[in-house]
């Protein structure tokens, strides 16, 4: 998945980190957009990741708060360190000490989400974690298992194929309060919207919904799809998405291998019976008038 852009900044005035823990005198939460880079396209929290600049670095501390991990970073310049997000923390009050983890190969919820959250019976999962057997729930309320996890390496070095380029759909973008968070997909994946199947793509408005700049990317980036039994509906932040369709064959992905290894030649398989709306000129007037796509389209 790419880099995450953020819109809110939460600092922390006089702080420092001591072993295990987070000192401060107050905090300030700001609504301020920055972008989370996966310096080295791990997936991951690391060294050398940053926060919009790379004079304000991932301090290799995590906090967790509510049950989810924020990563934490620090100024080079002031010192102060700093937690992005994107509304979570609005409403937590925070009392010096804090405890903290110190991590440098951390899953947090403020970053590098190779991460879009997938609705399972037991909660959301980051995609990445899923494998062939876990369950996963249905737009319709069914849990139905992973067939298997697809992971495409793209590379950014020469551009990226525009069916590729992933697309930001922002957090409520879509309403009632839809995605959950930021969600990016590659354009050719398709959301369930008003029973119509529509690619990212279709969906760019220029501000809530855009096309992630091929600089946010690094040069190389990685995209996860879902492959289950039949061409389905899952929950990615809350939205209804499109489990894998072979379009391009599965020949593309990384681990095509290992698949053959398990499964040998698949069928294809059918689509849903739905609708697909490839490009924006396709949508209904009233959804492109509602998601502000007129002004794009």
């Amino acid at each position: 998945m790419a880099n995450v852009t953020t819109t809110k900044i939460l600092l922390f005035s006089n702080s420092t980190i001591n072993a295990d823990q987070l000192t401060f005198t107050n905090t300030v939460n700001l609504l301020q957009n920055n972008t989370a880079v996966d310096a080295d396209n791990s997936g991951t929290a690391t060294a050398g990741d940053y926060l919009t600049s790379t004079f304000v670095l991932y301090s290799q501390y995590t906090v967790n708060i509510n049950g989810e991990d924020f990563a934490i970073f620090v100024s080079a310049s002031t010192g102060e360190l700093r937690i992005p997000h994107d509304g979570q923390l609005d409403n937590v009050v925070f009392t010096s000490p804090l405890d903290v983890t110190f991590n440098d190969n951390a899953q947090v919820v403020n970053c590098f989400a190779a991460g879009t959250r997938i609705r399972t019976p037991g909660g959301d999962r980051a995609v990445e974690t899923l494998a062939a057997g876990d369950l996963v729930m249905t737009a319709d309320g069914r849990s139905v298992p992973v067939k298997w996890l697809w992971r495409q390496t793209l590379s950014t070095r020469f551009g990226t194929a525009e069916r590729l380029q992933p697309v930001r759909v922002r957090a409520g973008a879509l309403g009632e309060g839809l995605p959950q968070r930021d969600l990016v997909v590659t354009a050719d994946h398709a959301l369930s919207i008003d029973g119509l199947l529509v690619d990212a793509g279709a969906l760019v408005n220029g501000h809530s919904i855009d096309r992630v700049p091929l600089s946010d990317l690094g040069e190389l980036f990685a995209v996860y799809h879902v492959e289950t039994a039949d061409h389905d509906l899952i929950l990615a932040e809350g939205v209804p998405a499109e489990t894998f369709i072979d379009y391009a064959g599965r020949q593309v992905f990384d681990n095509h291998a290992d698949y053959m290894a398990v499964h040998g030649e698949a069928a294809r398989l059918p689509e849903m019976p739905a609708p697909r709306i490839s490009a924006a000129r396709m949508l209904p007037a009233a959804l492109k008038a509602r998601l502000g796509i007129a002004r794009a389209a």
